[in-house]
């Protein structure tokens, strides 16, 4: 087949969305696909082939994405239309101003199309403060709607976001696809930094924003009884940068920040002693699945917005939304069992192989082919 993505951010490598879509690309391609990107930017040293429109700078909305690692792209209606007339199917990973224009071409030109939903609107209210406010999100919801009903499937990487859309009336045939982990994060023995030696490192990987909720990891660790012996790992970056890192100087030891290549986060994530992932709301987490890939023990928010929680073997591995004791409480338990701890690292290593990106990127396409029948037959 000839795979065209629509998606405005694809080369920001901060951004989850652009990850996860540049894996999925790779391995479309492996197993003989040809896929196209139609994105604001597209390196020319890609496998896929780029159709660059450039980077909308609308006023203060583009000062509010490029913060949180995101580029809204021009609406470059040739470039869009051009790619799409050579497609057997267009994947619009977004409900935004290109990706509405490409839908409009699918139709008009008789394309099969599909869609993924990778935004929550928590991720768009944290930003502004609103996350709490229910009617805003919900308002959000059926804003986006009336885009994703236009089409017959959709990729949901969670049950979570499956059960939130259907809840929300949305009316498509929902796929439940993991973004799935590469292979290349996997366990094995390597020395940690030499500031870090003897220290029990928790890492985040995670953009560094409202709704992430790395704040709650620093407090946690400011009441925990080994505090001295902690060190605080974030791999991320965004808006909340200076406020974290205010929060954390009163730590015995400074807080980690920093953006990391795939091959430096593999190293990262196997000098870790416990991953956590404190977010109120999250679609999948690909960093937790890819912490617990390498074998790290992941304690997680039990936020019924996200559907990282549905990663918990046990309770063992959850804490209270929200609640920075509760997290503490969990850190201390697992600084003190270190023999459970490894025996839960193996128990990890083994439940993880369900999410490879192999298994991911067939189910992937196996919706791809069943909505061009779908679609065919319907004409």
């Amino acid at each position: 087949m000839v795979i065209t993505f629509i998606i405005d951010s694809y080369d920001e490598s901060s951004n989850g969305i652009a990850t996860s879509t540049k894996r999925f690309a790779e391995k479309l391609i492996e197993m003989g696909h040809i896929v196209q990107v139609v994105a604001s930017t597209v390196e020319k040293n890609s496998d896929v082939f780029g159709y660059n429109l450039g980077v909308s700078k609308v006023p203060i909305l583009y000062q509010v994405s490029k913060s949180q690692g995101f580029y809204f792209a021009k609406c470059n209606k040739k470039e869009i239309k051009k790619a799409i007339l050579k497609s057997d199917i267009v994947h619009h990973l977004l409900p935004f101003k290109i990706e509405r224009y490409a839908k409009k071409i699918c139709d008009r030109y008789h394309i099969p199309s599909t869609a993924a939903f990778h935004l929550q609107p928590e991720n768009i209210t944290s930003t502004i403060h609103l996350n709490k406010v229910e009617a805003i999100n919900k308002y959000i919801y059926t804003k986006f709607r009336k885009f994703y009903n236009k089409f017959s499937h959709i990729h949901c990487p969670s049950n979570m976001l499956k059960n939130q859309l259907e809840i929300n009336k949305y009316s498509s045939k929902l796929h439940v696809i993991s973004n799935g982990v590469s292979p290349a994060f996997k366990k094995y023995v390597i020395e940690k930094k030499k500031e870090w030696t003897n220290k029990f490192v928790i890492l985040m990987i995670a953009r560094l924003s409202e709704e992430k909720r790395q704040d709650l990891i620093i407090e946690a660790v400011k009441n925990s009884k080994y505090e001295k012996n902690i060190q605080i790992v974030f791999a991320g970056k965004g808006p909340t940068y200076m406020q974290l890192y205010n929060l954390g100087k009163d730590l015995t030891n400074p807080i980690s920040f920093g953006f990391y290549s795939e091959k430096e986060l593999i190293d990262i994530i196997n000098m870790t002693d416990l991953y956590i992932h404190a977010s109120d709301a999250e679609i999948e987490a690909l960093g937790c699945l890819e912490a617990f890939r390498c074998g790290v023990v992941p304690v997680i928010s039990d936020s019924k917005l996200s559907a990282t929680n549905q990663f918990a073997i046990d309770e063992l591995n959850l804490f209270e939304h929200g609640n920075a004791l509760s997290l503490r409480d969990r850190i201390d338990y697992w600084y003190e069992h270190k023999v459970e701890k490894e025996k839960r690292s193996q128990e990890y290593i083994t439940y993880s192989e369900q999410y490879s990106i192999d298994y991911s990127v067939k189910k992937l396409e196996e919706m791809f082919y069943e909505a061009i029948r779908d679609y065919k037959e319907s004409k």
